[in-house]
């Protein structure tokens, strides 16, 4: 699979326009804050970008960040941008076309940022301590429509917890299916290299997670992906896939489902670009001024994290009244992309 992978994105692949799926983001849904970061990116960087999701989480200023799957560079010079000069981004890719065009315009970027804090290395994502990533390293760890291609996504996960800090979270995006994708699928080349074959069904996805250590998986934001190829449709029949973006933290004390403390949180607005409200997950759309209530989960996600000078945290976990209202199962995307507020999971 590895080899597939390199031949489809190294040599097959020139630009975004090349895919046969609806994966790469619609220009339109790109925030406003962000569009001037990607106006200083080069062309080229640009051109091939094969993303599924937006992956800059807010409050990244001086943050260590490392982006798996790196590709050409687009996530890790905008990212750049983000933690600023006393921040760094690490950039990690196993196609050497790929780094070639990110490293090409290394220089450029350094020019019109002002500063380098860039860093790109050619490895494979299962395996980070064969090039000299050192375990509790990173504040966050992004993925752009990339732990789909990995043949052993066990490994991906298992790394990114053994590199984040306490305290520290995976933010990425990639692609999932309504239920299993089956063998024929899985291993046809093409179907794979569109990030559909390695799609995870999505409750496989939440075990995964779980097993390595991140306990409550958030879903951020999702959308339906169609297969615009028309013989790409027939082979994959009834599977739906959805783009999502997940947010995984590093948090021992984290419960595997979500628990009422009666506790409740006040978001201060002092996050810069969200002055008005913080979007942690799909679930919890936070106002600022507004006292909302949240899990024992939710609480440790924002106290215990680099979120915790921007609240002010009621209560703590002497009286346990059970079960969170609202909290669930079933299939977590929806139709559409509107965040829902007020309620935890």
């Amino acid at each position: 699979m590895h080899k597939i992978v390199k031949d489809y994105y190294g040599k097959q692949l020139q630009n975004s326009d090349d895919l046969k799926t609806s994966a790469c983001c619609d220009a339109s849904r790109t925030p406003d804050w962000l569009k001037p970061l990607l106006a200083r990116i080069h062309p080229e960087v640009m051109s091939r970008y094969y993303g599924c999701g937006l992956v800059c989480p807010p409050l990244l200023e001086g943050c260590r960040v490392l982006d798996l799957g790196s590709g050409s560079g687009r996530d890790v010079y905008a990212l750049a941008q983000l933690v600023g000069e006393r921040g760094h981004v690490v950039g990690v890719d196993m196609t050497v076309e790929q780094l070639e065009v990110a490293e090409r315009h290394h220089a450029y970027h350094s020019e019109r940022f002002r500063f380098d804090n860039v860093t790109f290395r050619l490895g494979y994502i299962e395996r980070l301590g064969e090039i000299g990533l050192e375990p509790g390293s990173f504040d966050v760890i992004v993925s752009n429509c990339v732990v789909n291609l990995s043949p052993d996504k066990d490994a991906v996960l298992r790394e990114a917890y053994r590199l984040l800090k306490p305290g520290g979270e995976m933010y990425f995006s990639d692609v999932y299916a309504d239920r299993r994708v089956p063998e024929p699928l899985r291993n046809d080349p093409v179907m794979y290299g569109e990030c559909l074959g390695g799609a995870l069904y999505w409750n496989d996805f939440l075990r995964l997670a779980q097993r390595q250590g991140f306990a409550d998986p958030r879903l951020v934001d999702d959308r339906p992906l169609d297969i615009t190829d028309p013989e790409l449709a027939i082979r994959a029949g009834n599977i739906r896939f959805y783009s999502a973006t997940w947010r995984l933290f590093k948090l021992d004390s984290l419960e595997t489902a979500c628990e009422d403390y009666g506790q409740a949180v006040i978001y201060r607005g002092t996050i810069p670009d969200h002055a008005h409200r913080l979007v942690l997950d799909k679930h919890h759309d936070i106002a600022a001024g507004r006292v909302f209530p949240v899990c024992g989960n939710t609480w440790r996600m924002l106290r215990e994290t680099r979120f915790r000078e921007h609240f002010d945290f009621i209560g703590d976990f002497r009286c346990h009244h059970g079960l969170f209202a609202g909290c669930g199962g079933g299939l977590p995307f929806g139709r559409g992309t509107a965040n829902g507020a007020g309620a935890c999971c």
